[in-house]
């Protein structure tokens, strides 16, 4: 297939990349390349896409395939606007957090989405969510699509800091830097993310299927302890101290990202965000590598990016000193 990726240089459209070109593909990546170059055997269009349709100037010719990553609908408009008729399938990845409800575990692609913003709103990170879902009904008005709706994508090169942040933390603990790991009190809870590999995989085979539909790309619903059991038997760290939310949240520690977080913890209400279905993308070829897998290479490639890096997401160590003594001194 003749493949352009609108992006190719981070992270999962990298991966979709790399993938593409082992396949024996002719790869093209369109992206301005200011941290990264695509990876070796993909063709580069250095251009910027906030320059609007003239971004797109190179790449107007027929492609088989045309893969977008895009968080702003003014520069996924363009796109669809310079290059939409020319693509013989188009996918859009966009995220689960178009969905306006999180509270459902089990929720398929039905369930109500996020009203999109307003025509020309700029996009901000404070807005990804409504973006997205904006992007969604500007695919959908303009030509088919698969609508690829993926969750926490994580895995070797994830920057976001939080699915690495309890196989790293217990790494540490095993060389003896802050030995007792703070958990919150959530055994239960679900956690659920997507290998990129498996996902980049996906997107590449629905692209070959010429599948236009949104489908949900998550990965298992696994409970939060066996996730911190599994991190714990990678490392040989066991110690522990457990806090309740109540608890946590009283003393100022945040869910899911940011600093001074507890990744992978949700706030209220949200009980469904990581327990989504995956049924229809399954039934279509979606395949999934065990998650143990997922986050033994994750392990690796925390080792290998340096387990005491300032982190994105997570409790720094001298705030987890802290609140393990108070929590010990407590009883």
């Amino acid at each position: 297939m003749r493949i352009l990726i609108l992006g190719g240089t981070a992270f999962l459209s990298a991966e979709i990349a790399r993938q593409a070109v082992a396949d024996g593909h002719n790869v093209t990546c369109l992206a301005r390349g200011s941290t990264a170059a695509p990876p070796a055997g993909a063709h580069w269009i250095r251009a910027d896409r906030s320059e609007g349709a003239a971004a797109y100037a190179e790449a107007a010719r027929e492609w088989d395939a045309v893969i977008d990553v895009a968080r702003d609908p003014q520069q996924a408009g363009a796109a669809l606007e310079s290059l939409g008729d020319r693509a013989a399938h188009w996918t859009f990845v966009s995220s689960c957090s178009v969905y306006a409800d999180h509270s459902v575990p089990g929720a398929g692609e039905e369930a109500r989405l996020l009203d999109p913003l307003p025509d020309g709103s700029p996009f901000s990170p404070e807005v990804y969510r409504e973006a997205k879902s904006s992007i969604e009904a500007l695919t959908l008005r303009m030509r088919p699509a698969h609508l690829c709706r993926a969750g926490l994508i994580s895995g070797p090169g994830d920057g976001t800091d939080r699915y690495g942040y309890w196989p790293a933390r217990f790494a540490r603990a095993a060389a003896g830097r802050n030995g007792t790991v703070l958990v919150p009190d959530i055994p239960d809870a679900a956690t659920q993310i997507i290998d990129v590999r498996d996902l980049a995989a996906w997107i590449l085979h629905a692209a070959r299927q010429g599948i236009t539909e949104p489908l949900n790309a998550v990965g298992a619903v696994v409970p939060f302890r066996e996730y911190i059991e599994e991190s714990q038997r990678l490392t040989g760290a066991t110690d522990t101290v457990k806090a309740s939310e109540e608890w946590l949240i009283n003393e100022g520690v945040a869910p899911w990202a940011g600093p001074d977080s507890l990744p992978l913890w949700l706030p209220p209400d949200h009980e469904g965000f990581c327990a989504r279905s995956n049924s229809a993308a399954v039934a279509r070829g979606l395949t999934l590598r065990p998650w143990q897998d997922t986050l033994r290479d994750t392990l690796e490639d925390e080792r290998s990016r340096g387990l005491d890096r300032e982190r994105k997401a997570g409790l720094s160590p001298a705030t987890e000193r802290r609140l393990v003594a108070r929590l010990l001194a407590a009883g």
